[in-house]
């Protein structure tokens, strides 16, 4: 919980017009979305909602980056530690629980904040997604798991990448739950997965805010990030999950960092070998938001990370919704 004061009246439109508004803040992993976004809710009475899909596991703290616990302290957070890692957090589940954390903050008369780089997860709340209508198949998911036991998570995400490479593209090939989804539908309506997600008009007003870097200081980030990470205890993280018998290949664990510290502890790999696996896939990683967030999307408000200072942003997010406020006061 957050250490705050009972906040005055917010001075903005929080609800009154058509569309209460939404900042969202995307950028790719080791970009500086949290403290960004932690120092604008504190000076815009705002609460953060993760968009993060790594986020949602208890006890999964130091390989995903999680906020840290005086980081929550700061601002209200939500979305964070919301399952167990044993448990399966799909699409339509997270769109549920986001619009009923984003209404709570609208009810404080507070800003919601949606924060992350998931990309179809950010997507599935600004852009009003619909799950695809298919409905799933047991025996066929089955026959997937099996080819994906025998053959490897690559076999399947090569199939997806002949039949639908708009979705492959945008789907992480370690992410074997959403591979096997969208192969899923494809077979059973006979069309692409990526054209099947419907979007409706949005329930709120939006202001992205995007947060990018050169790509050599990112990804020097991230191998900083990285070293962190095992000083922290990663190692020690992933032994504790493994001994409270959590299996290995449960989908979160799949995560990156985590597969390579299960490498380690079964002594198929060293610690070297593991950061150079991480710093590799990340690196993918970052590649595969930017099919989401790309720069040169109007929709997005881009904000170079540590050369811009918060105070700029705050002010982009004050404009936006001081015009909210004389558009409202129009109707």
């Amino acid at each position: 919980m957050s250490s705050r004061k009972p906040s005055p009246p917010s001075p903005f439109p929080l609800g009154e017009g058509s569309k209460p508004p939404l900042i969202v803040i995307v950028g790719p992993t080791a970009v500086g979305k949290t403290e960004t976004s932690i120092q604008l809710a504190e000076r815009l009475e705002g609460e953060i909602v993760s968009g993060d899909s790594r986020l949602f596991y208890r006890g999964m703290d130091i390989g995903t980056a999680k906020p840290t616990p005086q980081e929550r302290r700061r601002v209200p957070h939500h979305l964070i530690d919301v399952a167990d890692p044993s448990d399966t957090w799909s699409l339509a589940i997270f769109q549920r629980a986001a619009a009923e954390a984003i209404t709570g903050i609208q009810s404080r008369r507070h800003l919601p904040f949606l924060v992350g780089g998931t990309g179809q997860y950010i997507h599935a709340v600004t852009h009003g997604w619909t799950p695809p209508p298919a409905s799933p198949d047991a025996a066929l998911r089955a026959e997937l798991e099996s080819r994906a036991g025998s053959e490897g998570y690559q076999s399947l995400h090569d199939e997806l990448q002949k039949l639908d490479p708009a979705a492959a593209e945008k789907i992480d090939p370690r992410n074997l739950r959403r591979t096997i989804r969208a192969l899923e539908v494809i077979r059973l309506t006979g069309r692409k997965f990526s054209e099947q997600s419907r979007q409706v008009e949005g329930p709120y007003r939006l202001l992205t805010i995007g947060l990018t870097r050169p790509r050599p200081e990112l990804y020097a980030r991230v191998d900083a990030r990285i070293e962190t990470m095992f000083e922290d205890g990663l190692l020690q993280e992933v032994q504790h999950l493994l001994d409270s018998g959590l299996s290995p290949d449960l989908p979160c664990m799949s995560a990156i960092g985590y597969r390579q510290c299960v490498e380690v502890l079964a002594g198929r790999m060293t610690v070297e070998q593991a950061k150079v696996e991480m710093r590799r896939l990340t690196r993918i990683f970052i590649r595969r938001q930017a099919n989401w967030f790309k720069l040169d999307d109007p929709s997005i408000h881009w904000f170079e990370a540590g050369r811009v200072r918060v105070d700029e942003i705050e002010q982009t997010i004050r404009g936006f919704l001081t015009d909210d406020a004389t558009e409202d006061s129009h109707r």
